[in-house]
């Protein structure tokens, strides 16, 4: 998601990023080093987690003073046109102003009520969807002149979206730009798979993207929208699709069925097996004659032994050996 999100702002000449990280900093770290795709990386080490906004202030050292702060929450994925909303920001004199997108359900998010002159008169936290103001809600996407990031308090926790935007909204000073193009919040597994599956149709356009080195047997079976990774294999008779993604150096075995299904670098997956609707984590082994069943999540490293059942939303954690069906929805730990 960060490579997503890093090449996208690239494309409108963003050329230097600055990671808040706290969780698997040392991972960011060696994966993104110095420089990613020519946009130099810095990395702000948070002490503590410090919530929405106390990373921004945190920061402060790494930004001019006089400079816009285009600001973005780490767990959404989303296209935002960085120079229309800046045109709307500077347009409207603002001091903050937060891309909003419309979702059919908003009682997940902070939903806006808007005025005529697109200014946010007050944020909902997760109403009830007949008390919503609108069905706008926070994209998780800001940007912010430095008198806003001045009322930041420093050295704790700050939910900016509770200490920081209330008040700005009050004044007048706070104002939306909407965006209606790619976006999601990755908060649960079902919005991770959509995700994947929306890019996954955007890129492959009803045909089968084959990574370079790509085993594929004549007699498998494909219906796309379908990405099989580099050097990933697909034996004899195996059917994949639709909206399958399978990872690099992955192998699909003999007469095994894959359906809206993730499955991740380095999977290995036996003969006679079936799985729907879930999702297979790197290094799995599953073994032949399983059974997966939708909404399901194996994690990286699992070992699934020969003819085992998994059930409806089974959440298996790293590192477990699996000899006997489950055959009830839960977590595996």
């Amino acid at each position: 998601m960060l490579e997503q999100t890093i090449d996208h702002l690239s494309s409108f000449g963003i050329d230097e990023v600055i990671l808040a990280v706290k969780y698997l900093a040392n991972e960011l770290r060696e994966h993104f080093g110095e420089e990613y795709h020519g946009v130099k990386i810095r990395y702000s080490l948070e002490p503590e987690p410090l919530g929405t906004g106390g990373p921004i202030a945190f920061a402060r050292k790494y930004y001019g003073e006089t400079e816009t702060l285009l600001a973005m929450n780490g767990d959404i994925f989303a296209e935002i046109n960085i120079d229309a909303m800046r045109k709307v920001h500077e347009s409207n004199h603002a001091l903050a102003t937060i891309a909003l997108h419309e979702v059919d359900d908003p009682t997940r998010f902070g939903v806006a009520r808007l005025d005529a002159q697109s200014r946010i008169r007050e944020f909902v936290e997760k109403p009830r969807r007949a008390d919503a103001p609108s069905r706008l809600i926070n994209a998780g996407t800001y940007l912010l002149e430095p008198e806003a990031v001045d009322r930041i308090p420093q050295g704790r926790k700050v939910i900016i979206e509770r200490e920081v935007f209330p008040a700005l909204a009050n004044e007048g000073r706070l104002f939306g730009y909407i965006h209606s193009g790619t976006w999601f919040d990755i908060g649960n597994i079902d919005d991770f798979r959509n995700a994947n599956f929306t890019l996954l149709e955007n890129k492959a356009r009803g045909r089968a993207i084959v990574g370079e080195g790509a085993k594929l047997s004549k007699s498998a079976k494909l219906t796309c929208p379908v990405l099989i990774g580099e050097r990933a294999t697909v034996e004899d008779g195996a059917t994949l699709g639709p909206r399958v993604i399978v990872g690099r150096r992955a192998r699909i075995g003999g007469n095994t069925s894959v359906m809206e299904s993730i499955v991740f670098d380095d999977a290995e997956v036996g003969r006679n097996s079936s799985i729907v609707g879930a999702v297979v984590g790197d290094s799995v082994t599953v073994g032949n004659g399983v059974v997966i069943e939708n909404g399901s999540v194996i994690s990286s490293h699992v070992i699934i032994h020969d003819d085992v059942h998994v059930a409806r939303d089974v959440y298996i954690h790293p590192y477990k050996e699996i000899k006997e069906s489950i055959l009830n929805p839960g977590h595996v730990v």
